[in-house]
């Protein structure tokens, strides 16, 4: 009977250390887990205020067959009325 009893409370030590072990383990993992790191992508070139951007974050304008990229709708427009008054008009 007391040999049932130490192998009844090894059991029950050894259940309570792997769920001890276990919650550790996750808890570690959510302080230890870095934001992710953002992966560098290709750069583009606003044409107005010449900054570069990522790409995807860039908007993108085509005008005569060739792609500009803008970092912001302000910028878009300015070079779309620069494009326009430097273009000659059809009349």
């Amino acid at each position: 009977m007391n040999l049932m009893k130490i192998i009844l409370y090894a059991l029950i030590v050894y259940v309570i250390y792997t769920v001890f072990k276990i919650f550790r383990i996750a808890n570690k993992a959510k302080k230890s887990s870095a934001p992710p790191r953002i992966q560098p992508g290709v750069m583009v070139k606003d044409e107005i205020c010449n900054t570069y951007l990522p790409k995807e974050e860039a908007i993108k304008e085509i005008h005569e067959g060739k792609e500009y990229y803008f970092c912001s709708e302000k910028c878009r427009q300015k070079f779309l009325e620069k494009s326009r008054s430097s273009t000659p008009s059809d009349s």
